[in-house]
């Protein structure tokens, strides 16, 4: 056996190289799209957890503040003694906790309480 026979069969060929990058390509074309989904999915969801925190912690301010419906809530009402701290969307927009009775907003579009 030569030089030329060991060093054959040790490695890939370019070809072989090529294909499984090819492949690989295509598998992260095909499951970018469905990542990018997902996470945008995870964000309206924590968003929405957000706006029910919210909501809550409004109604109890409410109740203990004997509030009615309609009178005027600022966040800073309910931070630190009904939140622990203000939350945030994490997909940038800005929280408003809207006056009592009515739900929380999120700036972000579709952000939007059920």
């Amino acid at each position: 056996m030569g030089l030329l026979d060991r060093r054959r069969r040790g490695g890939f060929t370019l070809i072989e190289v090529m294909i499984v990058i090819l492949i690989i390509v295509a598998l992260m074309g095909i499951a970018w799209p469905n990542w990018m989904k997902a996470r945008q999915s995870a964000r309206t969801q924590t968003c929405l957890t957000n706006l029910k925190h919210i909501s809550a912690a409004k109604e109890h301010f409410a109740m203990e503040q004997r509030k009615a419906p309609g009178d005027a809530v600022a966040m800073t009402d309910l931070v630190p003694d009904f939140v622990r701290e203000e939350p945030s969307c994490p997909a940038g927009g800005d929280y408003t906790p809207e006056p009592v009775g009515d739900d929380p907003t999120c700036t972000y579009a579709g952000h939007v309480m059920p």
